[in-house]
């Protein structure tokens, strides 16, 4: 199946754990003349999700800062898309970062887009990376799937 009908299970982001999932509206600001979501926005999805996913899970927690983002668009978000659904789930957890797999998916369940973002545990003190604690470890091992790598 070519990538304008990949599903969730097609992009292998279930192998482990189950992922976090929230639903997000497409707001009207969010288009375009075409009545397309612009691929900024979409960075913006994965930041409010990703939020709620650190805000449901690791509230009390110390500090990560996001590292490096990647995207991929497999097809239009527009405006009847919505809500969507954005799942995410734990790629790898290393001693100072982990990386996010953020999978959005349009009413029908179909995959528009897909991007990693790699987050440091931050020290807001010394401006410097921080190892990640043993609770914030057991969270994002519970959210962990199999990568096949």
């Amino acid at each position: 199946m070519g990538q304008d009908g990949l599903r969730q299970d097609d992009l292998g982001t279930n192998g482990g754990g189950e992922p976090f999932r929230c639903s997000l509206e497409v707001r009207w600001a969010d288009s375009d003349r075409l009545g397309h979501v612009n691929n900024t926005k979409v960075v913006e999805y994965m930041q409010e999700a990703r939020i709620k996913f650190l805000l449901a899970n690791l509230s009390a927690r110390g500090a990560v800062a996001v590292r490096k983002m990647t995207v991929e668009f497999l097809r239009p978000i527009k405006d009847a898309s919505g809500p969507l659904d954005v799942e995410i789930s734990v790629l790898h957890v290393g001693t100072t970062s982990f990386t996010l797999r953020h999978t959005i998916l349009d009413r029908s369940g179909v995959v528009c887009a897909h991007g990693d973002a790699v987050l440091v545990g931050f020290d807001v003190d010394t401006d410097r990376s921080r190892p990640l604690d043993d609770r914030e470890l057991e969270v994002l091992n519970r959210y962990r799937v199999a990568t096949g790598t």
